[in-house]
């Protein structure tokens, strides 16, 4: 059996998905660990799912995650993460930002948004964290920032070293967006804690 871990990040189009498994796979490195990415979109541009995968260890040959091997599961908005729930671990931890964004379907009133998916999917059993994290990200400066607010939160689960987080979003983030984002990643950090 494999040592790995499995992290899912899940989003639509726009939420920075791409950016955290950047950040996640500079973390990873840092620390030691042979790690994997790989990215799968959707109608990214139009608001559809964006997910990656990212699979660390001491030896990594794929960084493809199948049902039921996640470890983590990051997911920005609530219908993605009812859409993941299949690839969690019975084991593992779901990080989720209480956040609504709706699919063309329910734009178009072809479709209805489903009500309570956080309420139920902790019904299913799963290790669920939940957070505010729109109202954080606004609170740091913009609401472009709920992924490093998610990854903050995540920081207190997968716990490297604060100067590991540090470095790793001055090498992935533009200058001119560090600063909000450092507040984001500290406000989610508080937040996990």
């Amino acid at each position: 059996m494999s040592d790995n871990k499995n992290i899912l990040i899940a989003g639509v189009g726009g939420q920075g998905t791409l950016l955290t498994s950047r950040i996640l796979g500079n973390v990873l490195t840092t620390a030691g660990f042979d790690v994997k990415i790989s990215e799968v979109h959707g109608m990214a541009q139009r608001g559809g799912a964006v997910i990656t995968f990212v699979k660390y260890g001491k030896k990594v040959y794929s960084p493809v995650i199948d049902f039921g091997e996640a470890d983590f599961i990051l997911c920005f908005e609530r219908l993605e993460a009812a859409r993941r729930l299949p690839y969690l671990k019975d084991t593992g931890i779901m990080i989720i930002s209480d956040q609504r964004i709706s699919p063309m379907p329910v734009i178009t009133g072809n479709a209805e948004y489903p009500e309570r998916i956080i309420e139920r999917i902790k019904e299913t059993g799963a290790n669920v964290r939940s957070a505010d994290a729109l109202s954080l990200a606004l609170e740091a400066g913009s609401p472009k920032s709920v992924n490093i607010v998610l990854l903050g939160l995540f920081s207190t689960i997968l716990e490297f070293s604060a100067e590991t987080w540090d470095r790793a979003l001055e090498a992935e983030i533009k200058p001119v967006f560090l600063d909000l984002n450092k507040k984001a990643f500290a406000l989610g950090r508080a937040a996990g804690r």
